[in-house]
């Protein structure tokens, strides 16, 4: 951990990303961090494109403040496909600065008050005597990088408590790219020397989809979602195989127990993860397997989905489709028999009739949404043994609990 001030990265305290001529692009700042680092996740990446708009926005009150706070937020949210990770983040960092703005709140000094100092305005939302919010603006950001560092300390935190789970002889299945379970299976591999816990003996089935299998023929470059971990498990000796989606239940026999990560950790307990997720808890309450999750406590998102399609996002994974011929005809007889008999001008109204319903199509096969490579799905709290965080092993039923910890 780093002190407030300093941080091991020079992006929070000097920001490259943005050019003095040019307003702040929080989009471009945002992917630009997730570029220059390919360890950090999403809600980390968010929550610090958030310190650096605050940085590069010379605000002078709380309520200016908290306006650029959320209108920044929605931006990013706007501009990301699959937000549901990124809101748990920024969502969380919300909420702690105005916890902060509250705590730093000069005493005797109200909200609005007015003032006889020579830069102190009169109005809603400034503090005290000229200067007070500029002191206030430092601690906040100040406390806004001390965020960050703990959220990404978190990921050790939680190494440290999964590589007790995983024991000599065992066989561990998993699937995606999840920084965190890496982490774990790592931890688990070396071993903590300070600590006199030793490596531990064992292997690893990992799930390697065939969407997966696309992205790595992608343009860049891209490997494949899971190579990296895969690669460095090897590299410390850990056996580790390779299979698609189809073979999970195939698997099962050879397996001890399931680690997964998420994206979002819901109020109920469940998780939303990369597709495949779901149907792996499945079978692994089918086969009596315990099946682990592993995920930061910046995760957990205020959503209660009851079902696959109650998620607050857009996803194209079950299309039905005819032949072109066919998707004519239907257009055709969907046109409302009233349309023909117009008499003379029955040729316009055709036409009409006709474009209105290919902009109708347009723009409903124009909105954004995941196809199946970038889809989640919902894995229900029944299906889950427990949730490994920075702050210990959580039962979902837990999950409420610790969200109004957080919150309130």
């Amino acid at each position: 951990m780093t002190e407030t001030g300093s941080l091991a990265r020079p992006s929070l305290s000097q920001p490259t990303f943005t050019n003095s001529a040019q307003p702040f692009d929080i989009v471009s700042t945002y992917h630009s961090l997730l570029a220059h680092d390919p360890d950090l996740t999403m809600p980390v990446a968010a929550i610090e494109s958030l310190v650096l708009c605050l940085s590069s926005h010379p605000s002078t009150t709380i309520s200016e403040t908290l306006d650029l706070l959320h209108t920044s937020t929605q931006r990013l949210k706007d501009h990301v496909p699959n937000p549901i990770s990124l809101s748990a983040g920024t969502d969380l960092f919300q909420r702690y600065l105005v916890t902060q703005l509250q705590a730093t709140k000069p005493a005797g000094t109200p909200l609005g008050g007015g003032s006889t100092g020579s830069t102190t305005r009169s109005g809603s939302g400034y503090l005290g005597l000229g200067g007070d919010f500029n002191a206030v603006r430092a601690h906040l950001l100040s406390n806004g990088r001390l965020f960050v560092e703990r959220a990404k300390a978190s990921r050790q935190r939680i190494a440290g408590f999964g590589r007790h789970f995983i024991r000599d002889g065992t066989t561990v299945l998993t699937n995606g790219g999840s920084r965190v379970v890496g982490a774990v299976l790592r931890g688990a591999a070396e071993g903590d020397a300070k600590s006199g816990v030793g490596a531990v003996r064992f292997r690893v089935v990992y799930v390697m989809g065939g969407a997966e299998e696309e992205r790595g023929g992608s343009e860049g470059g891209e490997e494949m979602e899971g190579t990296k971990t895969v690669k460095a498990l090897r590299a410390l000796g850990v056996p580790v195989a390779t299979i698609p989606e189809s073979a999970v239940a195939y698997a099962l026999g050879r397996v001890d127990m399931m680690i997964v990560g998420a994206e979002g950790v819901v109020e109920n307990g469940g998780i939303i993860s990369r597709l495949g997720t779901y149907q792996m808890g499945m079978l692994a309450k089918a086969a009596g397997k315990p099946f682990y999750v592993v995920a930061e406590s910046h995760k957990f998102v205020r959503l209660y989905p009851l079902s696959q399609y109650d998620l607050p996002i857009e996803q194209r994974v079950i299309e039905f489709e005819v032949s072109k011929d066919q998707k004519v005809e239907d257009e055709k007889d969907s046109i409302p028999r009233e349309s023909f008999d117009v008499g003379e001008d029955e040729g316009v109204v055709m036409d009409s009739t006709e474009n209105d319903f290919k902009e109708k199509t347009q723009t409903t096969t124009s909105m954004k949404a995941n196809g199946p490579r970038d889809a989640v799905d919902f894995t229900p709290p029944d299906l889950i043994s427990g949730i490994i965080t920075e702050s210990g092993v959580l039962t979902p039923s837990a999950v409420s609990e610790e969200l109004i910890k957080i919150w309130f």
